[in-house]
């Protein structure tokens, strides 16, 4: 059963603004669709406020993909997003890849419930 969905993409490549409404738009759908999802992108605001280096975000969010129930890549280049990715296969998470495929997620989501 799926129930929580990572969600991974660029953050700092191109326009953080974008990249973090990119996230949160993919994750509207996955909630929609009755998935749980993961924003790492939403510790923008805590980085603002408390800033830490990329080291320390790194291991937050691995954590949090070990966590999760499946893990959702959306395309873009990102150091981050592909360790995260690297991180997911190792520990054998279904995969679902680029932005094509958050519909086949979210029907995945929605049988599964």
């Amino acid at each position: 059963m799926i129930k929580t969905v990572y969600v991974s993409g660029p953050y700092s490549k191109g326009d953080v603004v974008v990249n973090v409404r990119n996230a949160v738009m993919a994750a509207e759908k996955i909630a929609e669709a009755g998935g749980f999802p993961f924003i790492p992108h939403l510790s923008h605001l805590w980085h603002t406020i408390a800033p830490h280096d990329w080291e320390f975000w790194l291991r937050q969010d691995l954590e949090w993909v070990e966590r999760c129930d499946v893990f959702f890549r959306m395309s873009g280049e990102s150091n981050g997003a592909a360790l995260e990715e690297k991180c997911a296969r190792e520990l054998g998470k279904p995969i679902y890849l680029e932005t094509d495929s958050l519909e086949r997620l979210c029907q995945d989501i929605r049988t599964s419930s």
